[in-house]
């Protein structure tokens, strides 16, 4: 086998480099390349029983530990606590866990990312025509469908908890395309965040770093109106709060907020664009 046909063979075929004498894959746009580095990314992770796992039983973990502490507080408690009207406190954290989850797919993705740095796949990717962005955006759209792999499993979970699921599928598409933006926006802040970076450590001090403020500064576990003043103030810009409060009223009283879904997916555009500018500049290897 000649270099030539091991080099190809790394790559996916979308990302191939084209012949002499052919049109440039550039000039064609990057529609398949994208789809290519997208098809990797999914068999990656289908093809890992460990984080299939991982990303399921997570907040499943969740939400019969965490979800099963208040089994014996009385109803009328929890609705005063919670300052809502609530068949149990399984049904009011649902939404608020897959919502969560959300804040952690994107460090895979980043974890994936240095992994293709130390191996040298990513530097036979920019050898290619392959744009930088189209790299940086196939990575974070994986991450967030791997995060989306919970959404069924969860629901299941839930119903099999007894948890009593209101709404219609307009609301629930709603849903999921919050948890969709949710997911796209952090794993384009967590990619952004270590472009630059080969360093394995580094993905999983951001998650740290990140995750566990704005999971507690939020409405996804507790309503924001029993906070003191500065962690309500950060729940009213953590959108988190927002794709927790959308799935809740949908969930529990069959309503949908549909001003909280545009919130999100500002959130998840204006993080794409910042997260593309800085994958332009300074995804590289070293």
């Amino acid at each position: 086998m000649t270099g030539e046909t091991e080099h190809a063979l790394l790559l996916p075929p979308a990302v191939v480099a084209a012949p002499a004498g052919t049109v440039p894959v550039r000039a064609i746009g990057q529609g398949s390349q994208f789809a290519g580095l997208y098809y990797r990314e999914l068999l990656r992770t289908f093809r890992n029983p460990w984080v299939l796992v991982i990303t399921i039983v997570q907040p499943f973990m969740w939400l019969a530990f965490f979800g099963s502490s208040f089994a014996n507080v009385p109803l009328s408690s929890l609705e005063l606590l919670l300052h809502l009207q609530i068949q149990s406190y399984l049904q009011f954290l649902l939404p608020g866990v897959l919502s969560t989850s959300m804040l952690t797919v994107g460090m895979f993705g980043a974890m994936s990312t240095i992994q293709d740095k130390r191996f040298g796949y990513m530097k036979r990717i920019l050898l290619t025509p392959t744009a930088k962005s189209t790299v940086y955006l196939s990575k974070a759209l994986g991450s967030a469908t791997r995060g989306l792999v919970q959404v069924p499993v969860m629901l299941v979970a839930a119903l099999a908890f007894g948890v009593h699921l209101n709404g219609n599928p307009l609301m629930w598409a709603g849903w999921v395309l919050g948890l969709v933006f949710l997911a796209l926006g952090f794993s384009s802040l967590f990619l952004a965040v270590t472009a630059s970076s080969t360093d394995w450590q580094t993905p999983g001090v951001i998650s740290n770093f990140i995750t566990m403020p704005l999971m507690f500064a939020s409405g996804a576990l507790f309503p924001a109106a029993n906070f003191p003043r500065w962690m309500a103030t950060i729940a009213n810009w953590n959108p988190v709060t927002y794709t927790a409060l959308f799935g809740r009223g949908v969930v529990v009283s069959g309503t949908a907020h549909w001003i909280y879904l545009g919130y999100v997916g500002l959130f998840a555009g204006a993080m794409m664009l910042i997260g593309t500018l800085i994958a332009r500049k300074y995804l590289k290897v070293e």
